[in-house]
């Protein structure tokens, strides 16, 4: 097998079907359309317009222009414009996707994993009434010690220090021990 196909074969593996019907009954729900029963999830939002739609019904007025042709440049401007209102969103860089993940269908799972991202950004929206994708991010648990609850965590040696109740590695022979000679 050669390195491009085994490339090919571990990014198609990490495609999710059900996330994949998850995002698009999301992006049908908000947009109140559903897709064409004869063309593929991947093949409906690969020119950007549906995607540009969805940012623009959470966020109005967020990408002005979508278009809606001019060939491949066009359609790659849709998809730069929707990562871009995302980022703005508040989705993290690490969610995000290449232009050509989408475009060229390169990784699609990616795509999904920022339709993800794009859901959990909007629990963080209290304007936006849902509907919501994906499990909502967990809550800030801010704590408050005192003075004196801190200075006595000072007083506690960790375990990561070494030490556990004298507990050391010592009669420990994991393996064959190894031996440096220094010169002859």
């Amino acid at each position: 097998m050669s390195l491009e196909r085994a490339i090919r074969a571990k990014i198609a593996g990490k495609r999710d079907p059900e996330q994949e019907r998850e995002a698009q009954a999301w992006i049908e729900e908000i947009l109140g359309e559903k897709f064409p029963a004869h063309v593929s999830y991947e093949d409906h939002i690969k020119d950007g317009q549906v995607l540009c739609r969805l940012m623009n019904k959470l966020t109005p007025g967020c990408i002005p222009k979508i278009n809606s042709s001019g060939g491949q440049f066009k359609m790659m401007e849709n998809i730069n414009n929707f990562l871009k209102a995302m980022t703005e969103y508040g989705v993290p860089d690490v969610d995000l996707f290449q232009t050509v993940d989408l475009y060229e269908k390169k990784d699609i799972g990616q795509v999904t994993t920022a339709l993800f991202g794009l859901g959990r950004a909007t629990y963080r929206h209290t304007e936006w009434p849902g509907p919501y994708l994906g499990p909502k991010p967990a809550d800030e648990c801010k704590r408050d010690f005192t003075e004196e609850q801190l200075k006595a965590g000072q007083t506690i040696i960790g375990l990561q220090a070494g030490s556990n109740k004298g507990a050391t590695q010592a009669g420990q022979n994991i393996g064959a021990s190894r031996k440096i000679l220094i010169g002859k």
